[in-house]
């Protein structure tokens, strides 16, 4: 007996789990079925003659579904018939019932089966004007959607206008038109009638302006193809006429076939593909083997194989690249801290254009390793180009394409090596680029580094514009003196400070120790140095602002230690600082030696060098003559009037000094700045220069321990200077205690390491007589020390002579 589907009731049945098809109510519809579970639930419901539940699987791709993989809204349907199809598939006609809501799924093997609530459907009742007006509109967009689909059924049609109930129109729509599967399903939830209409209605109009479109490009399609068949007729007959005249090659239609191909697959805009379709047109007409053919192939490989709109996915977040920062490099807190906030930027605004990075630093403080941190960190592609030494403007622009050979520059060379075209540009030695008759390559990285002209960069091999807004520029450099002002004017600096003695320390057992014990085959066991050996390695045989003698001594170390474990069969080597003598030889430097004598006419200055500070010892001896100066140690004009104006500054202030007043002509002054193979100059030894002017002519000493730095006028007053965080680790690499510096660079100290502010002593001045005050001792206080320091010891040696004889 038939049960009544028009009243709600609850029942156990046979569950299918359908993949990829919806079944609807009071449609009649075939389907197959390969699925074991499937095949069993239908024997199951033929056998019971029980309806079978038709329900929608969320994850095709699940095999064995259960609950949570179900939909919860299906149909309740018959089983009209079976057929066995070759193989284990099987086709069935079901018919549909009514929905039906899944309440529990009570088994999964050896076929599912659920307790199923059906909901009956709402009987056709008289409809409103606004019920008629979207049934009347439905079935216009129904006869529209007929017309543009494929293959449909001319009754389909006839069936929809015969019916005026609005939740069967739905039904018998949403059933036959080819729709995702999910818009079924969801008009098969909707339980109302008049607003699963609405829905079946906005789906319909989506897919009737899809196929719209889609007709639209099949046409479009059709008449290229006519064109391009048209065209093929006439590059048969071309390639005929050709081989009569013996100008045919057997890979020339080939050749241009795969240029014009590549073209139409490439994200070329639109003036770019206009261009290499009109070479690949001049070049079907040039001769196979002509030179300027060759040129034109050239060119056509080098704009094809260029990463045109191809862009690897930034990934940017602070605390990655924080990590990845503090991994790869100890130290460095405040050039870390600004690529971090110059990344933060980019998080929160990620089309930023036009932010330039320069990092300046000595030698070995990790400018380029920096870079390459920060392009992992963003996961760009890290394209590196060396600049020093580079003086043709074509290395950076490119060549003309008018000869054979010519190349683009490095520029475009670099961005087709990385593939992608947003890659890390990182451009290394930037001061150290020259300029000859061949052209300022200064002058043309200008273009590349302007955010308002570097979208439309020109390489002179191309021709044609490619955008470099998308590239991150970072540039290293030493020093940015030698760097012309517009192209520094285009540059964020970001100053890498030279590393402190403690700094070098953890550097060392961090990174360095550990590769070069890779590099040279050993593990943790086998070599062992402690942090002692470390720091003397540091103090006494190297001086340095970077890590790179450092980093070679260590790995000395590693040869020694590896030669040790194989001729002299032991298992582990530990070296101290007593064994480094003996593995390194005789330590270079003597930190200690310049300050531990107070002399008469030698003052330790401080210079700035692109490498880093020096201490720079300046010596006066002062002569009977006739009062000549002479200036000796390879000085710079800047230096030499540094030495005049501190020497007419004593010579109005002698009867302060003790000095006599006529000393200019009884006496000749010699000032010297030893290492004479060195070129110096700078305006920061003036004061240095004074005191040792003063300490020869007085006869006086200077005291030891002392270093200083600043330039001196005629008048006496001491000028500000620059580099004052290099010249300070320099005075702490070379034992010195006391700093004097001009009052004026008293807001560069919060610059200086905290380790250097807290070993050193700094003395503000502003005059050059707090200069010579602080500097120099009274003629015989030296000598009294002296006395006094040798009574000392002559007493402790005869009480110890005296507990000897007892």
């Amino acid at each position: 007996m038939e049960k009544d589907w028009t009243t709600q009731q609850v029942d156990t049945m046979p569950v299918i789990a359908l993949r990829g098809l919806t079944i609807f109510p009071n449609v009649l519809i075939h389907f197959d079925v390969a699925r074991e579970i499937s095949i069993k639930a239908l024997e199951e419901a033929m056998t019971a003659g029980s309806p079978v539940f038709l329900v929608g699987q969320k994850d095709l791709a699940v095999e064995k579904p259960e609950a949570k993989d179900l939909y919860t809204v299906g149909t309740v349907s018959k089983v009209r018939q079976i057929l066995r199809m070759p193989g284990d598939n099987v086709r069935v006609m079901v018919e549909g019932l009514c929905r039906g809501n899944l309440e529990e799924l009570k088994r999964t093997s050896p076929y599912l089966e659920a307790v199923v609530r059906t909901i009956p459907g709402e009987k056709a009742g008289h409809n409103s004007a606004k019920t008629e007006a979207l049934i009347r509109s439905t079935y216009e967009m129904f006869q529209q959607y007929t017309e543009l689909a494929p293959k449909t059924a001319p009754d389909l049609l006839i069936n929809v206008l015969a019916s005026e109930d609005p939740g069967y129109i739905a039904d018998f729509i949403a059933q036959n038109i080819a729709m995702r599967n999910s818009d079924k399903q969801a008009v098969l939830e909707e339980l109302r009638p008049v607003r699963r209409l609405e829905r079946l209605y906005r789906l319909l109009c989506r897919e009737v302006e899809i196929l719209g479109l889609d007709m639209e490009i099949q046409n479009r399609a059709r008449e290229q193809m006519s064109d391009n068949q048209r065209d093929y007729y006439l590059r048969e007959q071309l390639k005929a006429i050709q081989a009569e005249l013996g100008e045919g090659e057997g890979g020339a239609d080939s050749e241009l076939g795969d240029y014009r191909k590549k073209i139409a697959q490439a994200k070329l805009p639109d003036d770019v593909r206009e261009r290499l379709e009109k070479e690949v047109n001049r070049l079907a007409k040039q001769p196979y083997g002509s030179s300027e053919a060759t040129v034109m192939r050239n060119y056509l490989d080098v704009c094809l194989e260029l990463p045109w709109g191809k862009r690897t996915k930034e990934k940017i977040s602070v605390e990655s690249a924080r990590k990845v920062l503090d991994h790869d490099h100890f130290g460095l807190e405040k050039v870390k801290e600004r690529v971090l906030e110059f990344l933060a930027v980019r998080q929160l605004t990620p089309d930023l254009k036009g932010q330039v990075i320069c990092l300046v630093g000595p030698p070995g403080v990790g400018k380029t390793s920096i870079a390459m941190s920060v392009a992992r960190a963003l996961h760009r592609k890290l394209g590196r180009i060396s600049l020093g030494g580079v003086s043709d403007e074509a290395e950076i622009r490119g060549h003309r394409k008018t000869y054979v050979g010519s190349m683009p520059g490095r520029i475009i060379s670099t961005i087709n090596q990385a593939g992608s075209c947003n890659p890390l540009l990182l451009l290394d030695e930037i001061d150290k680029m020259g300029s000859d008759h061949r052209g300022d390559p200064a002058a043309a990285l200008l273009e590349v580094l302007d955010v308002e002209q570097n979208s439309t960069f020109r390489d002179n091999f191309l021709e044609v514009p490619f955008d470099l807004s998308d590239v991150l520029f970072i540039t290293t450099a030493n020093t940015t003196e030698t760097i012309p002002r517009p192209l520094l004017d285009r540059m964020e600096v970001i100053e890498l400070p030279s590393y402190t003695d403690e700094e070098k320390l953890q550097i060392a057992k961090r990174h360095l120790l550990p590769k070069e014990m890779k590099r040279h085959g050993l593990n943790k066991t086998q070599l062992k140095v402690s942090d002692g050996a470390i720091r003397e390695l540091i103090a006494s045989y190297t001086r340095e602002s970077g890590v790179r003698v450092l980093e070679r001594n260590l790995g000395s170390l590693c040869r020694k230690a590896a030669m040790k474990l194989v001729s002299e069969d032991v298992k582990q080597v530990r070296i101290t600082d007593k064994d480094l003598k003996n593995l390194l030889g005789a330590p270079k430097y003597y930190p200690e030696r310049q300050v531990l004598e107070e002399r008469v006419g030698v003052v330790n200055g401080l210079a700035w060098t692109s490498v880093g500070g020096e201490l720079l010892e300046v010596e006066v001896n002062v002569v009977p003559g006739s009062g000549k100066v002479e200036l000796t140690g390879n000085l710079g004009d800047v230096m030499k009037e540094s030495a005049h104006a501190a020497l007419s500054f004593i010579r109005s202030q002698a009867d302060r000094l003790g000095i006599p007043a006529d000393f200019y002509k009884e006496k000749d002054i010699h000032v010297h700045f030893p290492e004479g193979a060195v070129p110096k100059d700078g305006p920061s030894a003036g004061i240095a220069i004074t005191t040792a002017m003063v300490s020869a002519l007085t006869g006086a000493p200077v005291r030891r321990g002392i270093a200083m730095t600043g330039e001196v006028t005629l008048r006496g007053r001491v000028l500000p200077i620059g580099g004052l965080r290099e010249k300070t680790m320099a005075a702490l690499r070379n034992g010195i205690q006391t700093v004097i510096i001009p009052a004026d660079n008293e807001k560069d100290l919060d610059e200086i390491d905290q380790t250097v502010r807290n070993a050193l002593n700094f003395v503000l001045v502003d005059q050059a007589e707090q200069v010579l005050a602080q500097a120099i001792l009274a003629p015989g206080a030296a000598l009294e020390r002296d006395k006094a320091l040798d009574s000392k010891l002559s007493d402790t040696q005869g009480r110890g002579h005296a507990h000897l004889r007892q």
